[in-house]
């Protein structure tokens, strides 16, 4: 894309009462605009980070047959009512309104009890299971603060799956099967090795759930980990956690941490509250076992903008990275420029190309400001040396390539 059709603009400073770390970056990259504290808005570029991270998480969903659908936002009071969560004293995160006609109505936070009723139009026998959905769905959470930036919105974008099984075995299979997929999603987004399964609060269900946190200072919980980094627990069932783990809890330090992912085992609750049963093979109706698994989309875009930035901007990941390369003419060079971007993306890169008539150091410090992964120059003084000037934003590091080799050599350093 070119950037002189690309609809954003870069700002030097922040909205003033923007406290967050990663909302500012992201509003002075372009990316996001701020409506109100907790609600943004996503332009072209956030819009594409969105889409990759989604890509990937969509790709480890469909890998353990998980099939993708969407629901809707709007919410019956008496679907909620048969567990007992519509009212404000259960969930107090109820943004409700009314249809014209008078009939109430809630805007989802979750999806839990409407995936169930859902469900019972489709499944009726051992059958018709094991089932896992899923979707990518705006939630809406009346929050009573939002002062994390994106990272906790008042209206966000979640990937929520939802598994049904016969037995408790069968569902801690595929629970077993999701960890594996999130630590596979974490990792492909470059905040593998700082995230961490964590030991939770199961709530009334189940003495535990599992939490992914992910070490940053931003974030709002306190996480319990080992030396090896090999067992982590939220600080609010550390006790408990720790007592049934037979661990130390000398043997852990505290370290700040965000809730990037949540898994959670409902059992059969949901389906007895529900009257959601299957017919057995022995002819005989039982209630279904029921699991959930989280992934807040727009939260993991913002720990990452915490992590992954400096004091020049952002440094995004190569798999999420709007494009893989800022592509910047300097100078009488339009010509070669406009080849060698089409050739570029004539190879499958993707490159923002900043044909602007403004100064290079404008079209230097917004391609660090927005993290693409490489800067490419072309101007007339290395036209003249038949190479290129190419910089890699996360380590600073410049080299000169010659353009005959530009085209390989950035699709293995894309693609790597």
């Amino acid at each position: 894309m070119k950037r002189s059709q690309l609809f954003i603009k870069t700002q030097k400073q922040a909205p003033a009462d923007e406290v967050s770390k990663n909302a500012q970056l992201l509003i002075r990259a372009g990316f996001v605009h701020k409506v109100m504290a907790g609600v943004y808005a996503y332009t072209p570029l956030g819009i594409r980070v969105l889409e990759n991270i989604k890509q990937i998480v969509r790709e480890e969903m469909n890998s353990i047959a998980g099939a993708e659908l969407i629901m809707t936002a709007l919410q019956r009071p008496d679907t909620w009512q048969e567990t007992g969560r519509w009212s404000d004293d259960a969930v107090d995160v109820w943004f409700k309104t009314k249809l014209n006609d008078g009939k109430e109505v809630g805007l989802a936070w979750s999806h839990e009890e409407a995936i169930v009723e859902m469900m019972k139009q489709h499944i009726s026998s051992y059958k018709d299971l094991p089932q896992s959905v899923y979707q990518f769905q705006t939630k809406f959470r009346n929050e009573l603060r939002s002062k994390s930036g994106i990272m906790r919105g008042r209206e966000f974008v979640m990937k929520d799956m939802y598994s049904v099984h016969t037995s408790q075995e069968d569902m801690d299979g595929y629970y077993d099967k999701v960890i594996g997929a999130y630590k596979r999603i974490f990792d492909k987004l470059g905040i593998g090795d700082k995230t961490f399964v964590t030991f939770a609060s199961g709530g009334a269900f189940t003495k535990f759930s599992h939490e992914f946190q992910t070490i940053c200072d931003a974030g709002e919980d306190t996480l319990y980990v080992n030396s090896e980094q090999t067992i982590a627990v939220n600080e609010e069932v550390l006790d408990d956690a720790t007592a049934e783990l037979g661990i130390d809890k000398a043997t852990l330090k505290p370290v700040i941490s965000a809730e990037v992912g949540n898994i959670f085992k409902f059992g059969t609750e949901k389906s007895e509250k529900m009257g959601f049963n299957f017919t057995d093979k022995d002819g005989s109706q039982k209630p279904l076992y029921l699991a959930s698994y989280g992934v807040g989309i727009t939260r993991v875009m913002g720990v990452i903008a915490e992590m992954m930035s400096d004091d020049k901007g952002l440094v995004w990941h190569t798999n999420i990275a709007p494009f893989s390369v800022y592509l910047a003419s300097i100078g009488e060079v339009s010509e070669h420029a406009d080849k060698l971007y089409s050739d570029l993306c004539g190879a499958g890169i993707e490159v923002l190309y900043d044909d602007r008539d403004v100064r290079p150091g404008e079209k230097f410090t917004d391609a660090e400001l927005m993290g693409i992964p490489y800067r490419l120059v072309i101007s007339e003084r290395n036209m003249e040396s038949n190479s290129l000037e190419l910089t890699n934003r996360a380590d600073g590091n410049t080299e000169m390539i010659p353009q005959t080799e530009i085209v390989n050599i950035l699709l293995k350093k894309t693609n790597s």
